[in-house]
């Protein structure tokens, strides 16, 4: 056999073993039964290749009432991730448990040998993302993280731009945004469950959005402040959430990333304000303004504008708001997660960019504990 007959018969065997592993229904298991995860199990009921199978809550009852809510049967239900991937087949699991229990279980899940898409934040820590990207390469399965904004016709618009050069070298992002009351309950306001507060809850998405369109730069230092003046106030807050609330509302740094490049951040679970401000993004050719939101829902919350020059004019350019299709944001974060797993693609969103965005995360929350700048620390993987 020469060596073109080879990559031929090579090349139509992978193409014959995607097109069985496209025929069977991929059989996927739910870890956390909680408010995320009505999103994933909405989104895994519309995709015909799928079969919801098996669900795992610490709570006793939670996922049988879950399931019973959807009207889903002939699953098998466990008290724990571990007992669940111990006895299912499965090929892929969402990973919808609080924070700090993240790492655990999408390492489990990689160790066993199945597909993971993790909701985000990736980690509470860093150290903790190292260790699913160590699981993650050892075992050699898809693992994506769960930023649906990036599947926005205009959040993609945002990097192309970029990438077009009309903005020139980048040298200074603000980004940021938030909400002038939106605080959640539950497992988001305890550092025991959550790990961080608002800076990782949306946070994380600001950060994706200007850093997936400038390459993912690595970040150097962080200068950062939190605060929680709202969230453990009884004017805002029922007395007994107040009472517990030991994470951020508020967050802002200044962060220096490689290629003389800087981002100043700020973002909001409440404040006395409709929003600290849009996102721009300044080049040595031109600048562009994206509107924000009044909540941060992923998207942006206007038209987009591109200042430059022409013919030696200054000149603004409206960049139109583009509407998407009849499928969600989250359903196409569920259908692009599934279709890297039948067709062996790349994941859409890959642990390799988020460990920076974990980074900085982290390096805010330590920066602002310490009351000085700090180098931001990424662990070898």
């Amino acid at each position: 056999m020469t060596d073109t007959d080879r990559v031929l018969s090579n090349f139509t065997q992978t193409v014959r073993e995607d097109r069985e592993y496209a025929k069977k229904k991929l059989r996927i298991g739910i870890i956390g039964t909680g408010w995320i995860a009505e999103a994933h199990v909405e989104s895994y009921l519309k995709q015909p290749d799928v079969e919801i199978v098996a669900m795992a809550d610490l709570i006793p009852g939670k996922a049988e009432k879950f399931a019973e809510y959807y009207g889903i049967t002939g699953v098998n239900f466990y008290p724990d991730h571990k007992s669940m991937l111990e006895r299912e087949k499965l090929d892929a699991v969402s990973v919808c448990t609080y924070n700090t229990e993240h790492a655990s279980c999408t390492i489990e899940a990689l160790n066993r040998g199945v597909h993971v898409l993790l909701e985000k934040p990736m980690t509470a820590t860093v150290e903790e993302a190292a260790e699913i990207m160590r699981a993650e390469k050892k075992s050699g399965k898809l693992l994506s993280i769960g930023f649906q904004p990036r599947m926005d016709a205009n959040m993609q618009q945002i990097k192309k731009i970029v990438d077009s050069g009309a903005l020139g070298k980048i040298y200074y992002i603000q980004t940021g945004g938030g909400r002038r009351r939106g605080i959640p309950n539950s497992t988001f306001i305890e550092k025991k469950t959550a790990g961080i507060g608002a800076l990782g809850d949306i946070g994380c998405y600001s950060l994706d959005m200007v850093l997936n369109a400038v390459g993912y730069p690595k970040p150097l230092t962080a200068s950062g402040y939190t605060s929680n003046f709202f969230g453990t106030s009884t004017d805002y807050q029922k007395p007994e959430d107040a009472a517990r609330f030991d994470v951020d509302d508020f967050a802002a740094a200044f962060i220096r990333l490689e290629g003389e490049l800087i981002l100043d951040f700020r973002i909001s679970w409440a404040m006395h304000l409709d929003t600290p401000g849009d996102t721009v993004i300044l080049g040595t050719k031109g600048a562009l303004r994206i509107p924000s939101t009044e909540c941060w829902n992923g998207s942006v919350g206007g038209p987009m504008k591109l200042y430059h020059d022409l013919a030696g004019e200054q000149v603004e350019t409206i960049i139109p708001i583009l509407e998407e299709d009849e499928s969600g944001l989250f359903d196409k974060k569920i259908r692009s997660f599934l279709d890297a797993i039948i067709f062996k693609l790349p994941p859409p969103v890959p642990s390799t960019q988020i460990l920076y965005n974990q980074a900085i995360i982290n390096a805010i929350a330590d920066s602002a504990e310490k009351g000085r700048e700090v180098e931001v620390y990424i662990p070898e993987v």
